[in-house]
């Protein structure tokens, strides 16, 4: 089976990702592509996705949400399991516990006939350069701190569930 592991990115955080996610696949047999939405031409050329986005406002990049409605027809019938890439490893104190909260969040700015196995939200990579200088006032008030945030083993982790998913007899 061939497997797109789509993505959009802002500034690379969620590339990582999805590469890590493609690598788990494939090591475990499976034919995967890791490309970005926008690109993606031959989306029927695929029988399963892993689809993710790097989270603004709450929110996926347009260029995933627009993947979404032009292919929903196309994704009903396979397995899709969705990822998104935010901050919540980032924040501190008390703004920890409103990280993932986030998810239910996200997964409702998506198309509601949208069928799905899985979400996850991962943590990405958040520098200063970033942000403009009032997002970094804010981000450095909720005790929030700069850095790669991503968790490999969790990723890891989640692309092996997938693969035996999709190799179940």
């Amino acid at each position: 089976m061939r497997v797109l592991v789509g993505y959009a990115t802002a500034h690379g955080s969620t590339r990582g990702v999805a590469e890590r996610l493609a690598a788990g696949l494939g090591h475990a047999g499976l034919r995967t592509d890791a490309r970005p939405m926008d690109v993606v031409d031959d989306a029927d050329a695929y029988g399963a996705f892993v689809l993710g986005s790097a989270v603004h406002n709450q929110s996926w990049l347009d260029p995933a949400k627009a993947f979404l409605r032009d292919n929903l027809e196309l994704l009903d019938p396979r397995p899709v399991w969705l990822f998104s890439v935010g901050m919540p490893g980032a924040l501190r104190g008390p703004w920890k516990r409103l990280g993932p909260m986030e998810a239910p969040v996200i997964v409702q700015g998506l198309p509601a006939e949208l069928s799905y196995r899985g979400h996850r939200l991962f943590s990405g990579v958040i520098r200063a350069s970033q942000l403009p200088l009032g997002g970094r006032i804010r981000f450095r008030l909720m005790g929030g701190r700069y850095g790669d945030y991503r968790d490999w083993d969790a990723i890891g982790g989640w692309a092996a569930e997938i693969a035996e998913e999709l190799l179940r007899p």
